[in-house]
C-alpha cells in the first residue's frame, strides 16, 4: 500500500524516492523511440547506461518503498492495538466507577 497521499511534505525522503521513481518511470517510457540527451553535454545516454536504470536502480527503489510501506504497516498495526487496550482501559476504569457509585447507598 503506498502513502504517497499522506506524504505531503517535501521534507519526507521517502515522498522524495516515490517521485523519483514515478519520475524515472515516466521518463523512460516516454522517450523509448528517441534517445534521452544529457542536460551538460550534446551526447545522449548509452543503451547501458538505461539498460542500469532500469535493471538496478528502479528494483532498488521499489525495494527500499516496500520495506518502508512494511515497517509502515507494523507500525499502524501496533499503535491500533494500544489505540484498542487504551480503549478497554478507560472501558474498564469507567465501569468500576458506575458499580463503586452504584455500591454506596445515601444514608
Amino acid at each position: 500500500m503506498s502513502l504517497s497521499s499522506c506524504r505531503a511534505s517535501e521534507r519526507d525522503p521517502v515522498a522524495l524516492v516515490e517521485s523519483c521513481q514515478r519520475s524515472l518511470l515516466w521518463l523512460l517510457r516516454s522517450h523509448q523511440r528517441e534517445p534521452l540527451r544529457r542536460c551538460w553535454i550534446d551526447h545522449p545516454y548509452g543503451e547501458e547506461e538505461i539498460t542500469r536504470l532500469e535493471d538496478e536502480l528502479l528494483p532498488a527503489m521499489g525495494s527500499i518503498l516496500a520495506r518502508i510501506d512494511a515497517i509502515g504497516q507494523q507500525l499502524r498495526e501496533a499503535q491500533e492495538e494500544q489505540e484498542a487496550q487504551v480503549e478497554l482501559e478507560r472501558a474498564a476504569m469507567a465501569a468500576a466507577g458506575a458499580e463503586s457509585s452504584a455500591v454506596l447507598v445515601p444514608l
